[in-house]
């Protein structure tokens, strides 16, 4: 029998007012259930709320030093339990071994970095313009904030959220996604073990529409941090600013690699390949457009299909080049994306089936695809697919490369493969992205940077990570001491 998991709220785990339970399937094994949570509903979020609300106060008033040292703490317990957690996101997500021990390293060292941000929390002095007078600013946390997350990071996403919303004083109530709840389900497990006070941070699982929404429209909630698709990111922002609230949302991507003829053709694979297959192409950062000069283009097309026809697709936890789709659903995604794509005109070079056979019937695998002769205009070449599907697109000059680059309505994350100075420089000038990389692939980002897209991609109120994270989740009092 798979275990049933209960909801965290004020610092205990509690089933549900509705005393319905849903089942997460291994998505390499569907006939495999990893476990089974609370399908909550409104009554439920108002207690994760009510916790929060109530914890918030005595929170705020804990020097930062000490906030930092639970979240140091709570880091130091999640290495502990590096291996399990792995497993743990293998097992409900799909990720390969290798991603998701990256991963679950990403969220240990999240947490021991906003555990040392504490410390610096506060403001800065500015001169007066009379005499007598002290000009200062100081940090406050906004109150409490609602978290909506991802499937496809359901480890990382929800530890750069919940630590720099925690470091600065504010509680939280986290909305983990239904397809892979079950490692948000031990970040709170380290969380209460390192001695979180009750209420401080809650948990409640559910669907979007019975919690998702209701907490990004609830009275009572200060700000929301939302991560997922552009049209749900769209709906949560209108929501939140119904009553003012501060709203975060990184959304979508339809991300390029500009490849041109300085680039090593081989390194240009590598760094596509990955950014295209990578994670089953489950990333809003992945890699969808291979746009390549004219010059290397037949040589890069080649080199690129051998990539794809070379990697080995299977269950994540033999560790292969990659895994399955998170779900049935998505799967069917990409494949009808496939058949829009061969509609369209596109040349299908390689891939673009469903695997069947041993070891994949009871999965959601899809094989790596690769299009040629894709333009503009097509459907794949401007909609966000979340697959592992590449459009390889020709152009004749960079000033074509950086147009067809921008010619979406995404700005997440853009990159280039060149050995001249000049054309990196003018790309990141030109390109309009969030993200901008120079030989390397698109997907992947520090931590202790600012994260966060233009256009569609992104409300581009706040970034994420680093200070930036640490901004969205305080409010600036300015101080004027005359003595």
């Amino acid at each position: 029998m798979p275990t049933t998991y209960e909801n965290y709220v004020d610092g205990r785990w509690i089933e549900s007012s509705t005393g319905e339970t849903f089942a997460v399937r291994n998505p390499a094994d569907t006939d495999e259930v990893v476990a089974r949570f609370q399908d909550s509903e409104r009554a439920d979020l108002d207690a994760a709320v009510e916790a929060a609300v109530e914890a918030q106060a005595e929170w705020a008033n804990t020097p930062g030093p000490e906030r930092g040292a639970v979240l140091k703490r709570a880091g130091e317990v999640l290495e502990r339990r590096r291996d399990e957690a792995t497993e743990a996101l293998v097992r409900e997500e799909g990720k390969t071994r290798s991603e998701a021990g990256g991963e679950v390293g990403r969220a240990i060292d999240i947490f021991h970095y906003y555990a040392e941000k504490a410390r610096e929390l506060g403001g800065i002095e500015k001169a007066a313009s009379g005499p007598n007078t002290d000009l200062s600013t100081k940090r406050e946390p906004l109150g409490t904030v609602g978290l909506i997350t991802p499937w496809n990071y359901p480890i990382a996403i929800p530890a750069w959220k919940l630590a720099p919303a925690l470091a600065t004083g504010n509680t939280v109530v986290h909305k983990p996604a239904s397809a892979a709840p079950n490692v948000s389900r031990i970040l709170y497990e380290c969380l209460a073990e390192a001695g979180l006070p009750e209420g401080v941070a809650n948990m409640v699982t559910g669907s979007g529409s019975e919690i998702g929404a209701p907490l990004a429209d609830h009275e009572a909630v200060d700000a929301v941090s939302f991560t997922g698709s552009t049209a749900v990111g769209t709906a949560v922002a209108q929501s939140a600013a119904d009553d003012l609230k501060r709203v975060q949302c990184e959304m979508g991507g339809k991300n390029p690699t500009v490849v041109m003829p300085s680039a090593d053709v081989e390194e240009a694979t590598e760094i596509v390949g990955v950014g295209a297959f990578g994670t089953t192409g489950q990333s809003c950062t992945a890699c969808s457009r291979a746009i390549v000069h004219e010059d290397v283009y037949d040589e890069f097309l080649e080199s690129i299909v051998a990539y794809a026809e070379d990697l080995t697709v299977a269950d994540g936890f033999a560790d292969p080049g990659m895994g399955p789709h998170v779900s049935e659903s998505e799967l069917e995604s990409t494949l009808e994306y496939v058949a829009v794509g061969r509609e369209d005109g596109a040349t299908l070079e390689t891939g673009g089936s469903e695997l069947t056979g041993e070891g994949y019937d009871d999965g959601h695998f899809v094989e790596p695809t690769v299009f040629s002769g894709v333009s503009s205009d097509m459907r794949i070449a401007q909609e966000e697919i979340f697959g592992p599907v590449l459009s390889v697109m020709k152009v004749g000059s960079f000033d074509e490369a950086v147009a067809v680059a921008n010619d979406v309505d995404y700005g997440l994350s853009a990159s280039i493969v060149t050995q001249d100075l000049s054309e990196a420089h003018e790309f990141v000038d030109a390109v309009e992205a969030g993200v901008v990389k120079v030989n390397e692939k698109t997907t992947g980002v520090e931590l202790h940077v600012p994260f966060g897209g233009y256009k569609d991609s992104s409300t581009t109120t706040y970034r994420e990570q680093g200070d930036a994270g640490l901004d969205f989740f305080t409010a600036t009092k300015t101080v004027y001491l005359n003595y």
